[in-house]
């Protein structure tokens, strides 16, 4: 029956309101159908916004809903609502009642009201059109009071049977004089659409809709929006029907009731519509997808992530799409578009659209059937998709959309239906069946797409309306008449006869049941499985060369060559990394299994195992390409013999990988390997040929189904009784597998794995580490209660549940009987303890096998007193993220390595040698001082071939190395804790007497610990330890290096002027002490302060009253601030007295004191910390302010006023009417970029007297650059304001329109120039006023903190050397430098200090008053310096300039790099780093200008931190006096090889090497440097990147040399090999070698050359100084005598750097012409080859002459000069020219009276040189040597 049922519902009002309830007045039958239920709860979906009365009657509505019931069955309600006119009952019931408070007073009550009633028709079929004519026949026979009784209308409609499908049509009427043909579609599994997917398009548009369908396969929340319940139904439909091969299984209601709208709450994911009256209700639904129909949008929420189709297919169906609904698009733009392209009708263009998405499904899922494993045909097929090996096969593995709906349940019901081989086939079954393979060729072409889709959309149209001529429909509609609507002439719909309407439907059942049965032929047949699957895998890098490494290497692994099969090894475990060598390897295996055992000897089993260990590394736990598949009946295969009937199984070494802990690779291997066995049960009882085929399968079962129903009752029977026993007995067979590969070979360690999931470390002595799976499975199948088990430690109980877990799934899905899955559950813990005795005799037997030969553990060369703390631990060294040493960037891999870690007293060292064969004969080392570590880090670590390592250390050092390392098995974990806590008390001892520069040399490796001093020591303490200090010096003399005369003016001593409050010298020190500060005297401090002229201390106390500045002594016991040195220059008129009450307004007391003289405009340079917040105000306090009377902050304030003041006094030019220049008008010469001036104003006039001057030092041959671009004034614009706030935010900024970085043009002018700028903070600035006749002005700057440089270096370190390799494009070098903003603070740095300079050199002083006063102060007042004084730039003067100002002046090394316990919260913060590579860059663009090396400025880097010399400990000269360690005697030291000052290393080693000396030192006298300080303009420091594994860091000279020789030693032979010539070629590898060791710079090879020259012929090695003081003085005197430019001038006229001495960010050295000079000096002593006197024959008609013949192998060239003496090289024959070297004959003009076999020719590509010897043995000898250099070649 299709028409189930007929209800009447009506309104049922609640008492008091308008809001009532539906109730069924009538239903027909009034009993249930046999097969179809009533539906409860309908009366809730006839009015889905509730039942109300209305004031108006509407017009009759109809809709269809869908309601499912309990069986998944979808019943189909259509739904005719029209309005009967009732009394209103408000009207009634207001005469006997009081007005309610809700109603409105004056509101007039209509007195008829209209309620709803609905007919309501529910179906199995979805027939819309013929629901909407029956109905709607009903109501106009009611309304038209027609004469047909509708008792018999309703009678027939309940009687018309209608066949399901079958294409056929019925032609119904319902006694009406109506008439209506059905037409039923061919196919049931085919939705019917009719137009509602068009229409769903037009409403939402293409993308939309396309997010919809992928939205609805992934399991989302879908929710449509209308005002229109049809359109709701229509939306939902057409989303199923696009949907289709697929079936939704979810929640599906198209018209959801308001009073359920709770249901959208819910978890699970749906497809409901909801009428737009409810939209607010949904506002708050925050997973779910909105689709508002009427607006035509889609709302996704911000946390739903839809996967979309994969990117061709989305762009070919979005295409396909758009040329269906839109076919002019293609057209647009055509010059001559055709006349008519209009699209298809709605009812085609529906089909259309269905065709694409079917055509899509086709793509999706073509080769399906080929994955599927039948692993029971009978009683009914079992059906499973093997998900693994179609996305393999597919190449779709990272494919999120295709997962989730493999995953999804929409596609476990597709398999479930259409995996059975023999059935119904459709149009889809056709599809993938026949036209896979068009679909493959036409998909790139759009319009053969849509003529495929066309005919698709053809045959969907076909099975919806086989007839679509037919369309004979005659139904009466009621009558419209202009009283239609009077509610007068509206009958009530009457109640029907219950009994007349049942005797029809009684006589159409009686009808029925005398009716013959109709009997349709059901067409099953085979499904077939269309074209398998291609290989469409990833792009296969293996070449048929590496298939032959594989197979060759196997084959003499089982011919026992093994010495040919190790060289091969290596090349083989890199070509497994390919699929086609993992499948190579896997068949190679097979053909050596003879009768499923292959017995291996020791050696063979290791390489075997190796190789499935990395053929299993790279699969994932999915195994998408079956190779852990192929590997597991192997595994069980190969073995060795151990001892007397005990074996040792693959399976014991190969599992640690994950794939053996997924459950659904077990599954999938078991229906694979039952379907195999069914397949063989059925040949075999059919007598047939096992065929391999995977079809066979197919077919037999296709033909097993078709037989079933013929069989006998005891056949069927017997069948499944056999599948079943197979299933059974593979079912036992896994469990035992499983146990093989999830049980670990010690099985006594009865623990869970940790927490990675990969097992415990069980290792056997034979290298091969084992492990077990079984703890995470413990972990991820046993806590699905939420409960631990207390068993669960067990690791025999964890894999027994796992293996029981597997067989329940697997069991009840194959259909095995209850009894047998009972003796499964019995036998599987005998199984597994079976096993368990069986392994515990294979570790036992295992254990006596000899080790494996590891590598010999190298030892590493130590410093004189450095010694080992924990002797060698054997580990890897892993690769990090550097890519230079893993072989990724060319050359072999030095990575992996194995050897030793050593902890000494000083560094940590690995030293080992690399696990790849190929260089295994290289050294590799790496260390770090044990002082530079910054981060220690646990790491699990697993090595790529045969081993997995327990645990590891990832250790930074601040040296920029990293030491990632993973512990060898040998090594116990308790060992490892040990070696991390002897790491940790060396790292952070208790005091700085506890580092490495102190305890060097003292016997026993104890560190004394030192108690803490009070804070507040007394002066009396420190006075005692400053005199026992200086008992130690007296009678020591200091000479004063110095190699700049300071001015003759200055160049008197001083001596105190007697003030009020002011002491003299001798006042000042006590005899006792006088002797102290002679020491204090020779501190860099004093011997600069007398070099700048800015004061000495001698024994004249007489005073010159012409000297600005003095050297005070009122810090001399440290007690006004206890972090500046003991002497300080301060103004001559300023008393001590006054100075101590200054000094409380800075911080740290550091208050302004004078550090440097600029020598030609006399400006000072002042360093200071910043004020106290209290200071600020006062400091810039009006003095003509009004104030309430003298306080002490006001005394401070002008006590401070009079320090400026005396500061700006001291100046020349403060006297000079015209010294004082607009700092508008000073330029900076090094930033031109125009020729002529651009002057910016602030919009105030310029004074009429006010002029550009240029800077005084401005040479001669600069004038004509002159017009350079200007800097504005620091200062605002006249007296308008104090300071310009913006002037410190573009000097700090980091855009800079400058080239050079330099401050912005646009700054204001201003009238007059400061006298003195002080540099401050600007956030301690704000808020000052500032008198505007004062003479100094404030520059306020951002500067950055040191929590910034902290977290700066720290993001640096991970740029350049970080601990994984990634492929992320944000985490390249290039953007993890940027993001560190490590370039930016030193542009910000090197901004500021170039600032400083021009202020310097145009006449102002300038006072440096930042933070505390010794981080960013002594980084710019040193750069100033540096910049400024060219003896900065010299070894003295760098030296002197960072003990002055850094050590003297209290920077907090200790503190800053954390080098002790106290300190080790705050971190390490390079400043000192900073300030160096700020050098550095300055270095780069000034490489003439420093007569140190980049070499001396890494060795310092390295060694400030390193702790190996006392010089960069403590914070201050005042803790290092009060330790005894500053003034230290050199005739004191114990161990004279251990030097405590780096100063006195670096002077040692200087006379030794000239590693430090720049060969291009070339000073300009009076040079001031301004360096380019752009971002663009700087480099990275090589020292971040730069390695040596040959030999580790270089900085430790003693190191190097002592490695270098022993290597030299062990290459040179006892017995020197004279037969074959030796080549001296030499292999560079990156960050191995020192390249500039291998290939050092032309001058250092000829310093190298003639000292081995000298060892050679015994003479006395000449110092390389007094070698190059030779050289300079020697060429100095030719050129003065030949009238030349001297030796540094040639230098830079030969290379062109005359006009400019800046280098452009290059560092080229112009070593041709040095290298050309030097060879010429050093010709007499340079070894060569083969040299001497050889007749040569001239060109044509040029007649022989003798010359000075040189054979230079290193060149590899044949030279000729004058004579021996002359050092102008007159020709070169390049002996890569020659040709070949023959006996000549004389020829005219040859010399008399020497033998013909004198003579020989010498042929090259161009010419033909003759030669003649003075004797033929000479010629002879000639030859041979210029043929063994063609040899050498």
């Amino acid at each position: 029956m299709v028409w189930s049922l007929a209800i009447f519902v009506t309104l049922s009002l609640s008492p008091g309101g308008s809001e009532g309830q539906g109730h069924i007045l009538q239903r027909f039958p009034e009993k249930d159908w046999e097969d179809n239920p009533f539906p409860q709860g309908i009366e809730l979906f006839c009015q889905p916004n509730g039942w109300q009365l209305v004031p108006e009657r509407e017009r009759p509505s109809f809709f269809v809903s869908v309601l499912t019931d309990i069986n998944s069955e979808r019943h189909y309600c259509a739904c005719f609502t029209f309005w009967e006119g009732l009394d209103n009952p408000q009207v009634q019931k207001a005469e006997a009642s009081e007005v309610d408070e809700d109603e409105v007073p004056g509101l007039v009550q209509p007195t008829q009201v209209f309620a709803p009633k609905s007919l309501v028709l529910v179906s199995r079929l979805d027939h819309t059109e013929v629901f909407r004519n029956c109905l709607g026949l009903i109501y106009a026979v009611h309304v038209d009071s027609l004469s047909v009784p509708l008792e018999t209308v309703i009678g027939n409609l309940l009687t018309c049977v209608i066949p399901v499908a079958g294409g056929s049509q019925r032609t119904i009427t319902l006694g009406a004089g109506d008439r209506q043909v059905i037409q039923t579609p061919i196919n049931d599994t085919l939705p019917v659409s009719g137009s509602s997917v068009a229409h769903l398009f037009r409403q939402l548009g293409i993308v939309n809709v396309l997010y919809l369908f992928c939205a609805a396969l992934t399991e989302h929340k879908i929710l449509f929006l209308s005002s229109s319940y049809q359109r709701l139904t229509d939306a939902c439909r057409a989303l199923l029907a696009i949907m289709f091969p697929l079936k939704y299984s979810f929640t599906y209601v198209p018209i959801l009731p308001g009073k359920l709208l709770e249901v959208l709450s819910t978890p699970t994911p749906f497809i409901i519509g909801v009428n737009s009256f409810f939209r607010s209700e949904t506002q708050e639904l925050l997973d779910v997808i909105i689709a508002d129909l009427d607006g035509g949008t889609v709302t996704i929420p911000e946390c739903v992530h839809i996967s979309l189709l994969p990117d061709p297919l989305l762009q070919q169906t979005q295409t396909a799409l758009s040329m269906v609904l839109d076919p002019e698009l293609e057209i647009a733009d055509h010059a001559f578009p055709p006349s008519s392209t209009q699209p298809s009708t709605l009812k085609i263009q529906d089909k259309e659209i269905r065709a694409v998405f079917l055509w899509l499904f086709g793509q999706l899922f073509h080769g399906y059937r080929w994955c599927l494993h039948i692993i029971r045909i009978h009683p009914e097929p079992v059906i499973r998709f093997h998900k693994a090996a179609f996305l393999g096969q597919r190449a779709l593995t990272e494919d999120d959309f295709l997962m989730k709906v493999l995953d999804g349940m929409a596609f476990a019901g597709f398999i479930s239906e259409r995996g059975p081989p023999y059935r119904l086939t459709d149009l889809f079954d056709d599809l993938m069946a026949n036209q896979v393979e068009r679909i493959r060729q036409e998909e790139c072409s759009p319009h053969k797409v849509m003529n495929h889709i066309k005919e698709l959309a053809e045959q969907l149209f076909k099975n919806e309306n086989p007839y679509p001529a037919v369309a004979m429909h005659k139904v009466q509609r009621p009558a419209e008449s202009p009283g239609h609507n009077d509610p007068k002439n509206l009958a009530i719909f009457p109640l029907l006869d219950d009994v007349t309407v049942q005797l029809f439907i009684d006589h159409a059942a009686a009808k029925l049941q005398t009716a013959p049965p109709v009997v349709k032929a059901e067409l099953k047949g085979m499904v077939p499985s269309g074209p398998p699957l291609g290989k469409h895998g990833h792009v296969l890098a293996n070449s048929a060369r590496r298939l032959e490494v594989v197979r060759n290497c196997i084959t003499y692994i089982f011919d026992n060559k093994m010495l040919e099969a190790k060289k091969l090894m290596p090349a083989v475990l890199r070509a497994l990394k390919g699929r086609a060598a993992r499948v190579c390897l896997t068949q190679e295996l097979n053909q050596h299994v003879l009768q499923n055992r292959a017995v291996l000897d020791d050696q063979q089993f290791d390489y075997i195992v190796r190789m499935m260990n990395c053929t299993l590394q790279d699969c994932s736990h999915m195994d998408e390409h079956g190779i852990a598949a192929i590997l597991l009946p192997l595994v069980t295969a190969f073995c060795r013999k151990l001892g007397a009937g005990i074996t040792q199984f693959a399976y014991s070494c190969v599992q640690e990988h994950m794939v053996w802990t997924n459950m659904q690779f077990w599954e999938a291997m078991f229906y694979s390997d039952v379907q195999n066995h069914i397949r063989a049960l059925y040949l075999e009882a059919d007598g047939g040929e096992q065929s391999t085929a995977a079809f066979s399968l197919i077919m037999l079962a296709s033909e097993q189904s078709r037989l079933w129903p013929t069989l006998s009752k005891e056949q069927q029977s017997e069948r499944v009784q056999k599948e079943e026993s197979t299933v059974f007995s593979q079912a036992i067979h896994y469990a035992n597998r499983m146990s093989y590969l999830l049980l670990p070979l010690d099985t006594s360690k009865n623990r869970l794995l940790n927490r990675s999931g990969i097992g415990d470390v069980e290792s056997v002595s034979n290298s091969y580490v084992t492990n077990s799976i079984a703890g995470s499975m413990a972990e991820s199948y046993d806590t699905e209660s939420g409960f631990e088990d207390a068993e669960s430690s067990d690791v025999a109980n964890s894999v027994v549940r796992f293996i029981n877990r597997f067989v329940d799934k697997v069991c009840n899905e194959s259909g095995v009987t209850n009894e047998h899955l009972k003796a499964l559950h019995t036998m599987i813990p005998d199984i597994v303890q079976m096993h368990i005795e069986t392994l515990d005799a294979v570790h036992r037997e295992s254990k006596r096998l000899p080790p494996i030969q590891k590598p010999k553990l190298l030892r590493p060369i130590l410093l004189a007193g450095e010694e080992l703390v924990m002797d060698g631990m054997r580990v890897h060294l892993i690769s990090d993220g550097r890519e230079e040493a893993t072989g990724a960037l060319g050359g072999p891999p030095l990575l992996p390595a194995e050897g030793a870690i050593f902890l000494t007293t000083y560094r940590l060292i690995f030293k080992g040698t690399p696990n790849d064969p190929l260089v295994g004969e290289q050294v590799v080392t790496r260390s770090f001082p044990i002082a530079s570590l910054t981060k220690e880090k646990r790491i699990s670590v697993s090595l790529s071939m045969d081993q997995f390592i327990q645990e590891g250390l990832q250790l930074r050092s601040c040296t920029f190395q990293l030491l990632k390392i993973a512990f060898d098995e040998e090594v116990a974990s308790d060992l490892a804790e040990v070696f991390r806590k002897h790491m940790h008390k060396l790292r952070y001892p208790q005091h700085v007497q506890g580092t490495f520069a102190f305890t060097v040399g003292q016997s026993g490796k104890t560190l004394v610990e030192h108690k803490t001093k009070d804070k507040n020591q007394s002066i009396k303490t420190l006075s005692k330890n400053l005199v026992k200090s200086a008992k130690r010096t007296i009678g020591r003399q200091y000479a004063t290096r110095k190699k700049y005369s300071p001015p003759t003016w200055e160049n008197r001593s001083i001596t105190e002027e007697l003030d009020q409050g002011s002491l003299t010298l001798s006042s000042t020190i006590r005899s006792s002490d006088r002797q102290t500060m002679s020491n204090v005297v020779e501190r860099a401090c004093c011997r600069d302060y007398q070099r700048l002229g800015l004061g000495t201390l001698s024994n004249s106390l007489t005073r010159s009253k012409n000297e600005p500045f003095r050297i005070s002594t009122v810090n001399r016991m440290y007690t006004v601030c206890r972090s500046y040195p003991g002497l300080l220059i301060v103004p001559q008129s300023i008393p001590d007295s006054t100075i101590q009450r200054i000094s409380r307004c800075y911080r740290q007391n550091r208050f302004p004191v004078v550090c440097w003289r600029n020598s030609r405009t006399k400006a000072v340079l002042l360093r200071s910390a910043g004020l106290h917040a209290k200071g600020v105000v006062g400091f810039f306090k009006s003095p003509n302010a009004p104030s309430a009377g003298p306080s002490q902050a006001d005394s401070t304030s002008l006590e401070q006023e009079k320090y400026m003041q005396a500061i700006i006094s001291s100046m020349p030019s403060y006297c000079e009417p015209s010294g004082r220049n607009t700092l508008g008008g000073f330029t900076s010469t090094h930033m031109s970029t125009s020729g002529r001036t651009r002057t910016y104003t602030s919009g105030f006039p310029l004074a009429g007297n006010s002029r550009l001057l240029a800077p005084k030092n401005v040479r001669e041959d600069d004038k004509s650059n002159w017009h350079r671009p200007i800097w504005g004034s620091i200062r605002g614009s006249g007296r308008l304001s104090a300071y310009n706030p913006e002037v410190g935010n573009r000097l700090s900024s980091k855009e800079s329109p400058q080239p050079n970085g330099g401050p912005s043009e646009a700054l204001f002018l201003r009238q007059q120039r400061a006298y003195l700028y002080i540099i401050g903070d600007k956030t301690q600035l704000k808020g000052g006023k500032q008198d505007s006749f004062q003479q100094w002005e404030v520059v306020p700057i951002e500067v950055c903190d040191v929590r910034q440089v902290k977290n700066s270096f720290k993001k640096l370190m991970k740029a350049c050397v970080p601990s994984s390799a990634t492929s992320e494009p944000s985490m390249t070098f290039h953007r993890c430098l940027e993001e560190s903003e490590w370039m930016c603070l030193l542009h910000r740095v090197l901004q500021v200090s170039v600032l400083v300079v021009e202020l310097l050199d145009t006449g102002s002083s300038v006072m440096v008053s930042l933070e505390d006063g010794w981080d960013v102060t002594t980084q710019v007042v040193s750069l100033v310096q540096l910049l400024s004084d060219p003896y900065y730039r010299t070894f003295d003067g760098f030296r002197l300039l960072v003990e002055k100002e850094w050590l003297s002046f209290g920077h907090r090394f200790s503190h800053r790099g954390a080098q002790t316990l106290a300190s080790q919260s705050s971190g390490f913060t390079p400043v000192f780093l900073q300030f160096l590579d700020c050098v550095h860059q300055i270095h780069l663009q000034f490489p003439m200008e420093f007569e140190f090396s980049q070499y001396y400025l890494k060795f310092l880097a390295y060694h400030y931190v390193s702790n190996r010399f006392r010089t960069f400990l403590l914070d201050s000269d005042y803790e290092r006096i009060e330790l005894g360690v500053l003034y230290e005697e050199k005739g004191e030291r114990k161990n004279p090889q251990v030097c405590k000052s780096v100063w006195d290393y670096i002077d040692r080693l200087n006379k030794k090497t000239p590693i430090f000396f720049n060969y291009m030192f070339s000073p300009e006298d009076e040079e001031v440097l301004r360096p380019y300080s752009f971002i663009s303009n700087l480099k990275v420091w090589d020292f971040y990147i730069e390695e040596t594994l040959s030999e580790g860091p270089s900085y430790d000279w003693e190191l190097v040399q002592r490695g270098r020789q022993e290597r030299l030693a062990e290459e040179v032979p006892d017995k020197p090999d004279t037969t074959t010539p030796k080549s001296q070629r030499h292999i560079v590898w990156p960050c191995y070698d020192s390249r500039s060791r291998v290939v050092p710079d032309a001058i250092t090879k000829l310093l190298q050359d003639l000292q081995s020259l000298e060892a050679e012929l015994g003479l006395p090695p000449e110092k390389w100084k007094d070698t190059w003081d030779k050289i300079k003085a020697n060429q100095r005197v030719e050129a003065k005598l030949e009238n030349r430019p001297s030796f540094n001038s040639s230098l830079l006229m030969s290379s062109n750097l005359s006009h400019q001495r800046r280098s452009q960010g290059v560092n080229t050295l112009p070593l041709g012409v040095l290298r050309k000079w030097l060879t010429g000096f050093l010709l007499p002593l340079t070894p060569r080859s083969f040299e001497g006197i050889l007749f040569k024959k001239g060109a044509l008609l040029k007649p022989w002459k003798p010359r000075w013949f040189v054979l230079d192998k290193t060149k590899h060239q044949l030279r000729y000069y004058e004579t021996r003496q002359d050092k102008e090289c007159k020709g070169v024959i390049e002996l890569a020219e020659v040709e070949s070297v023959i006996p000549g004959t004389p020829t005219m003009g040859a010399p008399k009276n020497i033998e013909e076999k004198a003579f020989f020719d010498l042929k090259t590509t161009k010419r033909v040189y003759n030669f003649c010897a003075q004797d033929s043995p000479n010629a002879q000898l000639w030859m041979d040597s210029i043929q063994s250099c063609l040899s050498d070649a």
